[in-house]
């Protein structure tokens, strides 16, 4: 079965969620601005989620773990609980 690890951003406004992503472009750091700014339990230990299957997450998030680029910023991914920046940091197929 597939399986990924990733970490995540989580914030309210499109606008924030761009803001970081051009910060960690910019050369920042992502756990770091998880810590600083992520709404998310996960932003006290930089964003990781640890491992998870297919179907765990909620749709747009599993939609972009499961298809992008590893090590590459994704978002802003917009669901329920807000807008996110993703991380897929390993996945195995």
């Amino acid at each position: 079965m597939p399986s990924a690890q990733a970490r995540h951003i989580l914030v309210s406004s499109e606008n924030q969620c761009n803001e970081l992503k051009s910060k960690i472009e910019g050369g920042a750091d992502f756990a770091d601005l998880a810590r600083e700014h992520s709404s998310c339990p996960s932003g006290k230990s930089g964003g990781a989620l640890g491992e998870f299957g297919p179907g765990q997450m909620v749709p747009e998030f599993d939609k972009v773990v499961f298809s992008a680029p590893v090590n590459t910023v994704q978002g802003p991914v917009k669901t329920q609980f807000g807008f996110h920046l993703l991380e897929v940091t390993q996945r195995n197929e």
